[in-house]
């Protein structure tokens, strides 16, 4: 899915157009925040691909969402 990442006074958020969702990024796997997952507020868990650590923000990207754990 096509998410937007940008940042914002309270940090980083993500925004899903297709769903009309903009929650704020709550974890992050890695410190660079490109190439692992991340945890929106909602409790959905996506993965951002690889890109360089200086990426400007806003970016939109395509992410991969992890199905829930039941």
């Amino acid at each position: 899915m096509k998410i937007m990442i940008r940042r914002t006074s309270a940090g980083l958020s993500a925004y899903v157009p297709k769903k009309d969702l903009e929650e704020p990024i709550v974890d992050v796997e890695t410190e660079d925040l490109w190439g692992g997952t991340v945890t929106l507020r909602n409790g959905w868990r996506l993965v951002l691909p690889k890109l360089s650590r200086d990426t400007p923000l806003p970016i939109t990207v395509q992410a991969r969402k992890i199905p829930d754990e039941d």
